[in-house]
């Protein structure tokens, strides 16, 4: 499926990598190394796509879409940098994360070059308003991290709070994505709030997805550790639905996991079994579901076209997704 949405704008999409690539010139070599290191990693690049898509179901005219993707990837490429650093990680993609690879200082500097150079590349596109939104969004993607490094290791932890962190963290940058590309066109108001929402629905569903595959998926295709989020103290929802209907004995101990430091495999295990048995991921899904729902009813302010089409199955990727 997903290299079916992929072919639709598949000469735009080795655009985007071109772009990438040149952008990524640096005259310090280590900036070059730690930027190619990422790009070869690969990832779905689903963010470019949709800015892609987005544009191309508002009838663009223009190349600028291909450098707004661009901007869209780097800005995702800094967060997981500054995340790994952040959560300690040491595997992402299949690969050794940067700050396992090199160190965490390289890390967090080298994400600070891309996020700059993604603002470099906003000023040639030269549109004030997707300028402002993005210049937002960062800041709310920051906020979101905030949010979600206090919210870790809370032995009582809500779900609106975790709605809140993956909006804030996750969500608002398939949003920009998407308003952004619909705003390159020109398009009408009613069709850029559409994509604007399409984005927010999406991306919040692709999140719920993501913190299902934690505790359900294979680590081979994920290309990380399954239950990760567990052992770095991160309270997602299928881990906040088992504490509230488990049994209070499993309760007290995924509240006790929650606040260790450091947790053993065996319990580790118990907590995976505990999650994956309560109903918790059924839950999870239901919500993912009632959001690609309303992400596919904003699709239909668009005109019918392989790119609205290509919208839809982007929706039905997400969530039917191993990885």
């Amino acid at each position: 499926m997903y290299q079916q949405i992929r072919s639709i704008v598949e000469s735009d999409f080795q655009a985007v990598d071109q772009f990438i690539v040149d952008q990524l010139h640096s005259e310090v070599p280590l900036v070059e190394n730690i930027g190619h290191y990422i790009v070869e990693a690969g990832g779905k690049r689903l963010r470019p796509i949709l800015v892609l898509l987005a544009a191309k179901t508002c009838n663009i005219d223009t190349q600028q879409h291909i450098s707004l993707a661009a901007v869209i990837e780097f800005i995702h490429t800094a967060t997981l940098l500054h995340d790994d650093v952040v959560d300690m990680s040491s595997l992402r993609r299949g690969r050794p994360t940067v700050n396992a690879q090199w160190n965490n200082p390289s890390s967090v500097l080298v994400g600070d070059f891309i996020y700059s150079r993604a603002f470099q590349i906003l000023v040639s596109i030269g549109n004030m308003r997707i300028m402002e939104i993005i210049a937002d969004t960062t800041n709310k993607i920051a906020e979101g991290e905030v949010l979600q490094l206090i919210s870790k290791n809370n032995p009582n932890p809500s779900e609106q709070n975790y709605m809140q962190v993956i909006q804030d963290k996750t969500a608002i940058l398939f949003q920009a994505a998407a308003q952004c590309g619909a705003i390159l066109t020109q398009a009408s108001a009613e069709q850029e709030l559409a994509l604007k929402k399409f984005g927010m629905h999406l991306g919040t569903a692709f999140q719920l997805i993501d913190d299902v595959l934690d505790y359900d998926g294979n680590s081979e295709s994920l290309g990380k550790n399954i239950g990760d989020d567990l052992a770095e103290g991160k309270p997602t929802l299928p881990l906040i639905y088992a504490l509230k209907h488990g049994s209070e004995a499993q309760a007290n101990l995924i509240r006790k996991c929650l606040t260790e430091e450091q947790l053993q495999p065996e319990t580790l295990s118990q907590v995976i079994e505990i999650v994956q048995d309560c109903g918790a991921l059924n839950y999870a899904r239901k919500l993912a579901d009632s959001q690609s729902s309303q992400a596919l009813e904003c699709l239909s302010a668009l005109p019918q076209s392989q790119y609205r089409n290509a919208l839809e199955l982007m929706v039905k990727f997400s969530n039917a997704r191993e990885s």
